[in-house]
């Protein structure tokens, strides 16, 4: 993802992590690899501060976990975040609607 176009996906960015944490732990670096997937290009820069927001809102909660000798934090979506998650997917589902009406 390019970055002046950033803050127009960035809601879209939080949606797909919170998917993802709802189906199983993530952290920020495969974060990165899955988003990288689907044409998003973040860096740790931008992921760890992402994640730390959604964990200040309560829509993640992370613990530390060893792996290969290294601690890694990771997280997983609280009832709140999943709450989130669903009102945002109605909202994606709405828009999604408008924005390909005319394409019918």
């Amino acid at each position: 993802m390019r970055a002046k176009f950033y803050e127009l996906y960035s809601g879209l960015v939080r949606l797909h992590v919170l998917y993802h944490a709802t189906r199983e732990p993530v952290f920020g670096f495969g974060m990165i690899e899955e988003l990288n997937r689907h044409g998003y290009k973040l860096g740790p820069g931008t992921m760890y501060p992402l994640l730390h927001g959604l964990e200040k809102r309560g829509w993640l909660k992370s613990n530390k976990e060893k792996v290969g000798g290294r601690s890694r934090r990771v997280y997983v979506a609280t009832r709140t975040g999943r709450q989130a998650l669903k009102a945002g997917q109605e909202r994606v589902r709405e828009l999604f609607k408008e924005l390909t009406e005319d394409e019918s």
